[in-house]
């Protein structure tokens, strides 16, 4: 007798191969939750080492209002620079046309620029949250296929008046299959979760390093006059 994985989808009981689809449902999730990701990070990078240098010589040259056209412009709209650098720019306009002391100005760039970071921040974690409870959940999902397959191994022995292993065989199977899937599942969505909150991190960094810059752009730029 053969036991394949075609062999042990076919001695699954109902209760088991739902399990087993949603592990598979959730695996599926997971795989294009992280691809997603990955395409929001790949494009917020690419915008940002576009965008750095053409803020930086506009803020050089004294020029705030084109610098803050630029990082606004429609395009820019996924760099995480951009953004910050943005914020930090109108509020500094805002707080110099509303005739504020200085240091108000630059308190109010350097709220701006914590703000921008901060909202793009949980911009980024998008779907981390779902990939987090996949990750919990899974095992304990598969467990409860596990039970199942006991369930039915006990029922093959009662049926056939043997412990032999033919009786036990197809129950046993399911409930390894399921506990297997479920921590497969729950090992792919930890290392998802893990690998993309570790370039939230680099990128949440870089964020504060570009806010802070930006302001003391402004403190310099004073000094000079």
């Amino acid at each position: 007798m053969q036991f394949g994985l075609l062999e042990m989808w076919a001695a699954m009981g109902a209760v088991a191969k739902t399990v087993a689809i949603m592990l598979i449902a959730l695996s599926i999730i997971t795989i294009y939750l992280f691809i997603e990701r990955q395409l929001v990070f790949a494009r917020a990078r690419k915008k940002s080492r576009e965008v750095a240098p053409k803020l930086a010589d506009l803020l050089k040259s004294g020029n705030l209002k084109d610098a803050l056209v630029l990082a606004n412009k429609k395009e820019y709209k996924g760099s995480h620079l951009a953004r910050v650098s943005a914020a930090g720019i109108q509020a500094f306009i805002e707080s110099k046309d509303a005739k504020l002391g200085f240091d108000e100005q630059i308190e109010s760039a350097s709220r701006a620029g914590e703000r921008a970071r901060t909202l793009f921040n949980q911009e980024l974690r998008r779907g981390l949250a779902v990939l987090a409870t996949i990750a919990t959940s899974s095992p304990f999902i598969g467990l409860f296929g596990t039970i199942f397959g006991i369930i039915n191994a006990f029922r093959g022995m009662q049926l056939t008046g043997s412990g032999g292993i033919g009786a036990v065989a197809g129950g046993i199977s399911e409930a390894l299959v399921t506990t297997a899937v479920g921590i497969g599942v729950a090992i792919l969505a930890l290392w998802c979760f893990s690998m993309l909150n570790s370039k939230i991190e680099i990128y949440d960094a870089e964020m504060a390093n570009t806010s802070s810059q930006v302001v003391d752009f402004f403190i310099k730029s004073s000094e000079a006059r």
